[in-house]
Order: C-alpha cells, then structure tokens, then sequence
C-alpha cells in the first residue's frame, strides 16, 4: 500500500513540475498538498513526507504542541520606510499575512504605510492606516476583539508597541494572545541587562556593557571598561544614537544626545576590527531548530551590519569555527525562547577563537539570500505548526526542517543618499545605520557578484573601479565612508597598494581582498588588448566569470558596448540561467527563483514560456521606494489574472516583488540594459513593461526599442520626448498647455540676463554639480552667481536649466492612465505646501480640498490633452501649478511643471484612497487587452479625505538640515484618512515614526521668517490652546509681541554647545519647534538651523513649513477637546479608528 501511494504521488509530482505555479490563483503562495493518506488524529503531527510509513511513525513521536485557537489576528506592521527600518518588513509581514490566509485566520492589519503591497486586501481581511503607536493599536484591538496578535513582522516599532500594550495590560484584559515569540523574549532581547544575565546562565560570552540612564553614569562606566568603547541605545533601531569614543569628551557629547532619544544608553568594550556574523535562526515550539543562513561582512566590526557589505554564505570562516558559532546560536535561541526567526550577531577576534554575542532580534528579516521563505514559516510557527510538517515553500518536495545549502555567493552592498544632504552630512560610517537601501547580487564566485551588486547601487557605476580619488588615502581606508569600496580600488589600480598594506589599514579579510586582487589583475589583461577585436575567448571568458560587464569591458579597450556584445556572442559567450532551490540541487526542486552566472555550463530552465516581461524598481533610494514595488507587482499579478505568463527582473531583497511566488518566473537580476536583452532573448518574451518602475526602467526604453526589443505601452520614442525640456516644451507650446518660462544657459551672464528679464525668484536646475544640493530656489543675483560659480559648473559642456519660480503657488498633481491617448481614469490630488517643496516631500490630500469645480474641470483637459500628444498606452503622472488670478474677472494659471509618462509613487496612494487600482487599468492599456471603458472617478462625491505625509529620516543624518526645498530628502510616506482634512491630518502626522505629541500648556519654539502670514496665526493659535511660546531672535521677539494678546518669552540660545541647549529645552519644558525659514542655514551657528537640526536630535516634532504649521495647529485646536493630547482611554474610540473598508465603503 505504502509502495503503491508513494509511486503513485512521483507521477502525480512529476507529471507537470509547474502545476503549482501554473494553475493556483496568483493571489497566494500555496504549499504542497498533505501527502501519503495517514490523517493526523487529536492533536498529532505528522511530518510532510510522501512515505505512509514515515508519516505513522511520526504521528507516535512527534511532541503533541496543543495549536492556539485563533480566528482573527492582529498583524503590527512597521510603519513609513525610514532609515534603519525599511521595506524587509513589508515584504515579511506580507508572508505571514499570505500564511494566515492559507490557515483560514482573518488577518487584520495596522499599518499607515499606504504605498506598500502589504496595505492591500488581497492580504489582510481589514487595513488600519494608523499610528504604529501603543494607544491607536489599543483602540484597534478594542474595537476588533481579535483571538491573537502577531508582533514580529513590523520592525522594532511593532516589538515596542507590544511590550507597551502588556505593560499596560490591554492584551490581558481582552483577552488576546501574543503568538510565536512571547513578550518575555522580546523584554530580554531588547534589555541589555537582561540579555546579558540570560546569556551568562548558558556561559555564552557577550560584549562586556552597562546600561546606564545619565551622562556621569556612562563616563563612570567607560573608566571601568577602558577606551574606547561603544556606546548604544536599547529600544531603538538601525543603532540610532550609538557610536564609538575614544575619550571622555567624545563621550559626553554622544550620550548626551542618545539620551534625548532612548531611556537607557549602555556603555560597551569597542571591539573594532574583529570579524562580524550573523546567524539567521527557526525554531519552532517543539524546540525544533535549524540554523536557516549564515553571513559574513565585508567590513569589520564597527560598521552596522545595515551599512556593511554582507557575504553569505561565509567565506573565511574554518569549519570548527562555523561550528563553534553554530552550536551557540542554537544554544542561545533555546534558552531565550523564541519561537519564530530571529537572528543573532557574533564579533569573533580573528585571531583567537574568542567571540561574543553582539546582540539578539527577535524580529523578520530579508530571507532572500538563501530562498528560504523565513516571514512565512515564521508565521507558521507562531500558528502551531512545526518544522517537520511544513512543506518547504520554495521547493515544495522536502520538509521545512531542512537547512539550506547554498551553491553561489550572494553579496549585499547599501545604498547610501548622503550626497542628497548637501556637505553638512558626515559621510563616515559607523554604528549608527545611514543607508536607506540595499542591492542583492548572486554569482558563483565572489568577483562576480561583487561586481554585480556595485552596478545595481547606481547605474553610473560599471564594476570594480576607482570612482573616487581621496587625497589623503590612508585615512580614506582606515576610516570607512560610503565610498570606501572605490577608495580600494584607487589604492589598488593607481597607487599599487598590497593586500597586506591594505588589510593593515582595513582590517578587512585578507581574503576578500585577494579576490579583489583577481578583478584588477583581470582589468588589466583586457586592458593590454587594446582592442575589441583581439579579445580571445579565455580572456572574454575570464573576464565575464569575474564579473565584468560589457560596456565596463568596452571601456578598457576604448570601444562601445554594443561592439562588446556582439564579439562576445561571436565567440559563443553568454550567460547561463541558475535555479536558487535551497538545496543546492541534491534533490529536484521546482522553483521559478533564477539568476544568471558565467560560472556555469548548463541551463536549469527551459525557455518554453514565452512570459511579459516587468522591470522592478531596483534599489530603494531617495526619490525610488516602495511604492514602485507596489506598482511592479499590481502589474504582475495583473498580468497573471489576464492568463499571461511573467518575468519579474528586480534586485532588492527588500521587496515583495523579489517573493518566489510573485511571477512565473523571478530573475533575481541586474536592471541595465545589457541583463535585460540577456534574459529577453532566452526567454524570448512577448514583450517588456517598462511604466511601472520608477526611472531606471524608463533609462534603457528607447535603447532597448532600438535594438528590436517589444517594449509594451507607451511608445518610448514618446518618452524620450517628455524626458527631454527642449522636445517636451514644444509639444506643449502646440497643445496649447501652459508652462513657466525657462532656458537653458551655458554662461553666467546669460543667466543673469533671463533671471533680470522674468524677475526673481528663479529655479536653477546645473546638469553637473561638484557641492551640495543639484536644484535650488534662488532669490537674489549674489546667491545665483554663488550657486553657479561655487555650487556647480556651468560651461557648453554642462548647461544649466534655469526656470521662472512661482512664489506662493499652489503645486497640484495629477496621476492618470490612458489608451491610445484617449483618458481612462484621473486623479487629482492638492499640496498642503506652496509650489518650492519637492511633490515627494509634499503632503498630499485627496480629494481636494480647494480646488473649485472649475479648476477639476481645467486640469482634466489639460490631462487629456497630454494624453493625446504623446499618445499614452499606460500610466502617467503631472505636476502642476495654479497662479492666483490677478484680477476679479481673470481666471487662474496652471502651468505643467513636470510630466512622467510612468507610473508615479502616488499611484498606490490615488489608487486605495479613490477605491480604483490605476494599475490595473494601466496593465489593461499596456498589453491592449481587456481595456476599460473611461470613468470620472474625481466626479464622485466623498466624504472623507485622505492625507499622505512624508516619512524623513534626519535623525539618522547627523548635521543634515532639515528643511524641505526642491531636492527630495524624505525616505518613505504615510497616510491616514479622516472625515475631514484636519481628522486626516493629524493621524497622519502622528503616523510618522517617532512623532511625540507635545503635553498640554508645555514651551514651543518659534522661529524664522516673520514675513509670512502664517508665523503670525499660528502663534496666536499655540498660545490660545495654553502652550507657551519661546524664541531665539530679537527680531522674532518683537514681532510676536507686537500680535494683539500674544507673549513670547526670548530664551538664551546657545549655538555651539549641544548640551547646553539641552539644559535650556528641559528647563522650558520645550517640547514642539515651529521654524519657518525662508532658505537653508548658511552655517553650523544659524540659529534657525540649531533649532531644527536640535529638534530633531531630541526627538521633538518639528513643523518647518508654514501652510503645514497652520494645517497642524488648526487640527490641534480641534483635537484638544475631544481628549486628543490625552492617552489610551478604554471605551472611548476616536473617530478616526476605523478602517480603510469603513472609509472607502467597498473592499477596495
């Protein structure tokens, strides 16, 4: 019997290996069907194996784990991106979510970021866009009774709510379960104290600290220890507020300011240089443990794992050495009590066997190196199963019991924006996280995904070469930066540095820097061919096994790419197609988890599927986040349900797009334009989406049409025309569509001259900037002549764009999608701020709430004019400005400033609020199947609004100004809605993580341009609600004593003394800054820049704009007597708690 089911099971498996990809809806990852026909009975386990006999056995043998009865769960997401905590956690909490919707348990979720897949219905029964904070997730909880609550899918703003709600006694009360980890886990893992006495039960070591709460106490405390040490904030995440010093004074300054962000600070032994691990770790509640990954930085210790360059699996480490760390992992996840995944951290002294535990996360991370779906299994877990009986997700043959082996080498390299904040940002890197995205690249050698994953950072980057020269190159090396990779590289190529010279000033594994070694002496064997045509096959094939891209090689010997490729191919080059299974092929995997090596000498795949092709975002980076992620796999689901068959191309792990299950096949793969025509002639596919991924895809469309790819949509000749300001102004001028007035210059003079001829302000826009921020607002010929002449280079070779500015305009976009240049579906959606602040820096609400019947009806023409004139098959997004009228009878301007024939990141935000996937309709416009007739969604009446904030990341960014101009610095977005705008508001701005409303009758500090309207209102108002005002300025005293029944009080301000200003904050209980500068601070002493940079380095909500001030204090003062400043009340649910279903009326 046994025999006769398990071969009737091998023909049943392998009859169509991609049944389970092809037939399932494309709505979920679904796990192979129980095998073998024993049924478990009372509570068994039986394992997931096709032998009867083994299934009997192990229903006997396995531990009895009584699974919680859970209906509903509460699933804790993690907020708007921020550095430190990214989007890994949208795409683990979207696994668990997949996995509880296989279990049958309705998932409700609490999470404000509206431009993640997360946020969909497709995978929670219900959507709270609201604050991840201990009271609003009460509220929740209160109002939807859920049987469980799940904690570790949502970062470490998830695990902090959590221990609150259990100290404040709400899941005890409501009777609610905390599934997987406990909440004692969590406490221990998150207390240093605790964690280090746990650890000491078990005789594993751990970094030597104390926890301390005040300045005396930590110096105390380094003297016992010895210089230099770390010093580190408990609660907190990405090391925010840690570093090193080296001595007393250093010392002083930082654990004065991480004392302002966290309670308690530890002092610990700086063990800088020595080797970081990590181990990624499941265990289930049968104490079932397996160690799922481990991984190697680059970098030594002293750099946060989030901004080192991280290997895996690792690579110098001797056999009993892995072992050694293995056995203690194990060891320590045990007696801590997790139940889930979680990871651990090692430093191990590289030469001694001694290691110490750095520190334990309870919490998800990226599982993308090894094709381990972590999240799911996690959740799993947390719902009562255990390892031996669950299907291994990816490979759908063996049990989730087993640990992946790895036949390649991934590497993750960040992506750091310093260059975004000007030259105030110090570019060093350290404990305390800075990047705010990361590339994943896999090859089979190490050369070759090193040189990978630097071209997938930035597309300007073509591998391994010395894109810096730093003068003084020594303490470039001994020093990291986010540069310091190139650095290497220049001391390699130019100064001809030893790997023993540069491991002495690196620290890094002599190693790794041989096999950096091989890329450059590789470099140069391609170099002395001097030309295409004497490349032979070994040297063409040596240089593409080490990772060598074509145009990189076209470089070395003074050709072009296409030249490249075409002898490339000649001489029977090309790349091969690997299958990731986590297994390293010792049994038949059925995986659609695919990258390309030249490592190689078969194919694992067969091209017979023909599938459309989507491009992702790439990279998560200023300007590019998750909300392109969103757009990337609407669309390919899209495609699914429209019986397609697809290819996902994207390389951030921290994505949803980048799950296994997302597309019929994932190339987990560059996104330049020599992969993509790799993959599109293997696969030979239908064509390629290129709308939906943000800007890199829409930087090869022309290119990629030009050498015969079909590229979906609209066509990019069109997009090429909308790129360009001269071609896109002239198709404007013939439609009849207004815009500022503009040139472009090549001398100073001439910029004087249009800047003398439209009047000030003006836009500069250099296309090649040496210092500080790229565009500016410039409102005097002094500061012009600077921008030009100091700022950037201006000269035939680098034109300058210069623009008319309107001031106190008001900035409107406009996402919408077309066919055929004919208008399906629009959305029109108003700034809070005047035209100046970058439209990602904005705050956006929708529907509108100024603009009149007119104004839509104007706008809609405007779009459907520019849908016509570029003929639009797909997505496209504009910003637009609206110019008072100057006179009662003159109607107001608009002016189309910009104009994106793509998918925009506020489609996700358009989409949920309106209750209509512009995706959806855009996918249909694209292929030209299926498509819609045209609707006039702003036509419909609502009564909510919706706002959407932007999530910035200045704590991280120390000296970074925040002040929001033309240059986009936020790092992700939130939204809320509310019945009217000032409800939304004020839930979206509680929203943003780390936002503290200030305490009844408390200090507020005022600062900057008295000539705005608003600094007067907005006084009166704070004043009136009982908060007593401060300021700096002799001139602000004045003016704000000069207002009819407002005081304000001038306090001593010190400029240069951090501590000090925290002394004068505490004593005037400040705990809220209004500045309203008209520009950037000039200096480090600028009073209005110490106010803002300080308001943020002690954690106080900052308003730095005018109409957002006003917008803030109107909300207040409607908030303040319905108990808003007041905490948790049980009973009384604000109006505001009510899900996105509630708000919309239909399950968007």
């Amino acid at each position: 019997m046994a025999l006769q089911l398990s071969s009737h099971w091998t023909r049943y498996f392998h009859s169509s290996p991609r049944r389970f990809i092809a037939h399932t809806k494309p709505l979920r990852a679904v796990a192979a069907p129980a095998v073998g026909s024993y049924a478990p009975k009372d509570g068994e386990h039986v394992i997931n194996s096709p032998s009867e006999l083994a299934r009997r056995i192990s229903a006997k043998v396995l531990p009895k784990i009584p699974r919680p009865d859970v209906k509903k769960v509460v699933v804790v997401g993690s907020g708007g991106l921020s550095i430190g905590q990214a989007g890994e956690f949208d795409y683990s909490g979207s696994q668990a979510m997949k996995a509880l919707r296989e279990e049958g348990v309705e998932a409700v979720l609490i999470n404000p970021n509206i431009a993640t897949w997360q946020t969909s219905h497709q995978l929670a029964s219900e959507v709270y866009f609201l604050p991840i904070t201990a009271d609003y997730v009460a509220y929740v909880l209160e109002k939807e009774r859920p049987d469980g609550i799940l904690l570790t899918f949502g970062g470490q703003s998830a695990l902090n709510v959590g221990i609150a709600l259990d100290k404040m006694g709400v899941l005890d009360r409501l009777g609610i379960r905390v599934l997987g980890t406990p909440i004692r886990t969590l406490e221990i893992s998150e207390d240093r104290d605790l964690f280090v006495q746990a650890l000491k039960e078990i005789d594993i070591p751990v970094a030597q600290s104390t926890a301390v709460s005040s300045v005396n106490d930590a110096l105390a405390a380094a003297e016992t220890i010895g210089y230099p040490v770390i010093l580190r904030s408990a609660f907190t995440l990405g090391g925010l507020g840690s570093g090193f010093a080296n001595n007393p004074d250093e010392l002083r300054d930082l654990s004065a300011k991480s004392l302002s962000l966290s309670p308690q600070v530890l002092i610990e032994r700086s063990m800088k240089g020595w080797k970081e691990l990590e181990y990624e770790v499941v265990r289930d509640a049968a104490d079932n443990t397996i160690i799922c990954c481990n991984m190697e930085n680059f970098d030594p210790l002293g750099t946060h794992t989030g901004d080192s360059i991280v290997v895996a699996p690792s690579q110098t480490l001797p056999d009993d050495e892995y072992h050694m760390l293995r056995s203690a992992a194990l060891k320590v996840i045990r007696h801590l009590g997790v139940v889930g995944e979680c990871n651990i951290q090692y430093a191990l002294n590289p030469f001694s066997r001694e290691y110490c535990v750095i520190e334990v996360n309870a919490r998800a991370l990226a599982s993308k190196a090894t094709g381990y779906p972590l999240a799911y299994t996690a959740a799993k877990i947390a719902l009562g199963h255990t390892l031996p009986e669950l299907p291994n997700a990816v490979t759908k043959t063996t049990t989730a019991c087993f640990e992946p082996s790895l036949d390649y080498i991934v590497t993750k390299i960040p992506k750091w924006d310093l260059a975004k904040f000007s030259t105030q940002v110090n570019r060093e890197v350290g404990s305390s996280m800075k990047s705010v995205g990361e590339v994943m690249a896999i090859g089979r050698t190490f050369e070759e995904s090193l040189q990978k994953a630097i071209r997938q950072v930035d597309p300007r980057w073509k591998g391994f070469e010395a894109y810096v020269q730093p003068e003084d190159l020594d303490h470039a090396l001994s020093n990291p930066t986010d540069m310091r990779l190139f650095a290497i590289a220049y001391a390699m190529y130019n100064k001809h540095y030893t790997v023993d010279h540069l491991h002495a000033l690196t620290k890094i594994d002599k190693w790794f820097l041989y096999k950096i070694e091989n890329i450059v002496n590789t470099h140069y064997a391609i170099k002395s061919c001097s030309s295409v045509e004497n490349i032979d096959h070994e040297v063409m094939k040596q240089a593409k096994c080490m990772g060598f891209s074509d145009s990189q090689i076209a470089d070395l010997v003074s050709s072009k790419e296409d030249n490249v490729r075409a002898h490339r191919k000649s001489l029977g080059i090309t790349p091969f197609v690997k299958r990731i299974d986590t297994l390293a092929a010792e049994y038949p995997a059925h995986t659609n988890y695919l990258y390309t090596t030249y490592n190689a000498s078969e194919h694992d795949v067969e091209f017979d599927e023909h599938g459309t092709m989507v491009l992702g975002s790439g990279v998560y980076r200023i300007g590019s986040s998750v909300e392109f992620d969103w757009c990337a796999v609407t669309c390919a689901r899209k495609l699914r349900d429209m019986g397609r068959r697809t290819i996902m191309i994207n390389y951030n792990p921290e994505t949803v797009s980048t799950d296994f299950d997302e597309a019929d096949r994932l190339y987990f793969e560059e996104l330049g334009y020599e992969r993509v025509m790799d993959i599109y002639e293997l696969e030979q596919s239908q064509g390629v989406v290129v709308s939906v991924g943000g800007q890199l895809p829409q930087n090869i469309a022309l290119r990629l049409k030009e050498n015969g790819v079909k590229v979906l949509g609209t066509d990019p000749e069109m997009i090429d025309t909308a790129e360009d300001r001269h071609k896109f102004s002239s198709v404007l001028d013939s439609i009849g569509v207004d815009q500022p007035e503009w040139v472009e210059v090549t001398t100073v003079d001439a910029a004087k001259a249009f800047a003398q001829k439209v009047g000030y302000p003006v836009l500069i826009r250099p296309s090649y900037v040496l210092s500080g921020a790229a565009m500016n607002v410039v409102y005097e010929e002094s500061t012009l002549e600077y921008n030009l002449s100091a700022a950037a280079d201006v000269s035939p070779l680098h034109p300058v764009v210069i623009t008319k500015f309107i001031d106190n305009a008001q900035e409107i976009d406009v996402d919408a999608v077309a066919h055929d240049g004919k208008l399906l579906v629009h959305a029109v959606s108003e700034h809070v701020e005047n035209a100046g602040v970058h439209s990602g820096d904005a705050t956006l609400v929708l529907p509108p709430f100024s603009l009149t019947p007119e104004d839509m009806s104007r706008l809609k023409t405007i779009a459907e004019k520019v849908a016509t004139a570029f003929k639009i098959s797909g997505p496209y997004n504009m910003q637009i400005i609206k110019k008072p009228a100057d006179g009662p009878n003159e109607e107001a301007q608009l002016k189309v400033i910009e104009c994106n024939l793509r998918a925009s990141r506020s489609f996700p935000f358009v989409s949920k609020v309106l209750g209509h996937n512009f995706i959806d309709t855009a996918t249909t416009a694209i292929v030209n199947q299926d498509v819609p007739e045209p609707v006039d969604i702003m036509a419909q009446e609502r009564d909510y609004t919706s706002i959407k904030v932007a999530q910035f990341s200045w704590t991280r960014l120390g000296g970074a100004d925040p002040f929001l101009g033309v240059e986009m610095a936020s790092t992700g977005e939130v939204a809320s809605f509310g019945k009217d705008i000032h409800e939304a508001y004020w839930a979206s701005l509680l929203s943003t993580t780390g936002f503290k409303v200030p305490a009844e009758g408390s200090g507020v500090l005022i600062g900057g341009d008295i000539s705005k309207p608003e600094m007067a209102t907005v006084a009166k108002g704070m004043q009136d609600l009982g908060f007593k005002l401060y300021c700096s300025s002799p001139v602000v005293e004045d003016f704000l004593n000069n207002i009819p029944y407002v005081s304000a009080k001038r306090i001593i301000f010190p400029t240069k003394d951090k501590r000090k200003l925290k002394i004068v904050f505490d004593e005037h209980n400040i705990q809220c800054v209004v500045n309203l500068a008209k520009s950037r601070g000039t200096s480090a002493t600028d009073e209005d820049y110490v106010a803002r940079r300080n308001a943020v380095d002690f954690g106080l909500p900052l308003l730095n704009n005018a109409r957002n001030a006003q917008l803030f204090m109107e909300s207040l003062a409607k908030k303040i007597p319905t108990g808003g400043l007041k905490s948790y009340t049980e009973g009384h649910i604000p109006s505001e708690v009510r899900s996105w279903r509630e708000f919309v009326g239909v399950r968007a």
